[in-house]
């Protein structure tokens, strides 16, 4: 993992990531999971790109099911965007760079995106 890429815990969920003030991105994924491994190095790109304007880690759903499930993830990789410790936006699947992108960038300049 990069150093740009957070591993967040059920422990250290709250301050992390529901105390935090501003952007998060949260990739729900587990080892065996083949299209979490895909978006992997996605995600780290998205790290490096957006490093002091999003907040960008990664939840281990097989070592921290509770946290998995107070959002309701059901199918992985699941990426949400926390803003300011809320969750504004949801995607599924090991989506391209560009999209992950559109779903950030309307964040950062304090527009929320129509509900889809």
């Amino acid at each position: 993992m990069s150093k740009n890429v957070t591993p967040f815990t059920g422990a250290g969920w709250e301050q992390e990531v529901v105390g935090f003030t501003g952007v998060t991105l949260v990739d729900f994924w587990a080892e065996w999971c083949a299209p979490c491994r895909i978006l992997a190095p996605v995600v780290e790109t998205l790290a490096g790109e957006y490093e002091g304007r999003v907040r960008v880690g990664k939840l281990n759903v097989d070592e921290h099911p509770e946290v998995a499930a107070r959002y309701g993830i059901s199918s992985i990789p699941t990426l949400l965007v926390f803003r300011d410790g809320r969750v504004a936006e949801q995607r599924v699947g090991a989506l391209p760079i560009e999209e992950l992108r559109r779903l950030l960038d309307p964040h950062l300049v304090g527009e929320i995106p129509a509900a889809r």
